[in-house]
């Protein structure tokens, strides 16, 4: 997901990493249900929070929460409202078993299992761009609060463009004169705007075939469509102007291929191959949309 960072933020590493010291990961204590946190991108403990690889930025979002199932909380809140009939004859009302079930979630945490995830985030400075890793808009938002508690001065806006992805994908579905540098590949999915909700979706299955056609002259609109841009990375393109299943082709890590030396260029090598292919596919994908609209 795509964010385009507001002028005049110009921070130095250093102050970076003291406002992202303030909110570093901690795993969720006994009685604490979720955790979230910065951490060290590179995976070395106790290692800088932000990384710099050619002058690109990497953060790294960890989120941990506790899983106590409903399932098991109602089991044995229905135990305990038993028991209190049993032994008083008076049946808890529906305000108290909530304080039963409230009860039991705390009592159960400290026994739950928990689950950690984290979300990539890249800031490229120099275009004032902000790209975070995740597919979810809830994700998304628990990232860019972050970034703004912890760094001063920062805040950001989704990007837009003139012509909206969905617009856009169904006048290269129709004509299928996908705009230069990029091919449409063999998936995409339509959805019906009616009451219906009608979807279809096709996979490893060619597009320039009239049954596309004819389903968006219909009035299904499409949703997501798998394309390639310059041959040398294939991605998903969705209505909410997000990219997915991003993927780097042959040619681009056949050129990478050998680079690698020491036990820290793994790490500094993907961030460079990743980051100096997306600085130049994003532009061309939004100009292929028009352009951004300026606020």
């Amino acid at each position: 997901m795509m964010y385009r960072i507001a002028p005049g933020w110009a921070p130095t590493r250093a102050s970076m990493e003291a406002g992202l010291e303030r909110a570093r990961f901690v795993e969720c204590g006994a009685s604490q249900e979720k955790s979230i946190g910065w951490t060290e991108p590179r995976g070395e403990a106790h290692g800088p929070l932000v990384e710099a690889v050619a002058g690109q930025l990497v953060l790294k979002l960890m989120v941990e929460v506790k899983i106590v199932p409903g399932s098991v909380i109602t089991r044995k809140a229905k135990e305990r409202v038993a028991h209190i009939e049993a032994t008083t004859g008076r049946k808890p009302g529906k305000k108290e078993t909530r304080d039963i079930k409230d009860d039991l979630r705390l009592e159960l945490l400290p026994m739950a299992f928990t689950k950690q995830g984290s979300v990539g985030v890249w800031i490229d400075p120099a275009a004032r761009l902000l790209v975070i890793d995740t597919g979810s808009q809830a994700k998304a938002d628990e990232a860019v609060t972050m970034l703004v508690k912890c760094l001063d001065g920062f805040s950001v806006t989704l990007i837009d463009t003139t012509t909206s992805p969905t617009v856009a994908m169904a006048q290269w579905l129709t004509t299928q004169e996908p705009p230069q540098g990029f091919s449409v590949d063999r998936e995409c999915e339509l959805k019906s705007a009616d009451e219906s909700k009608s979807v279809v979706r096709y996979s490893r299955h060619p597009l320039d075939i009239d049954e596309v056609r004819q389903h968006i002259q219909s009035g299904k609109q499409p949703t997501r469509v798998a394309m390639t841009w310059d041959s040398r990375v294939s991605f998903v393109l969705t209505e909410g102007l997000q990219i997915k299943k991003v993927a780097f082709l042959d040619v681009v890590m056949e050129g990478a291929a050998g680079s690698s030396k020491g036990k820290d260029d793994g790490f500094d090598a993907d961030v460079a191959i990743a980051t100096a292919e997306l600085q130049k596919l994003i532009p061309d994908l939004l100009m292929a949309l028009d352009g951004e609209v300026v606020a």
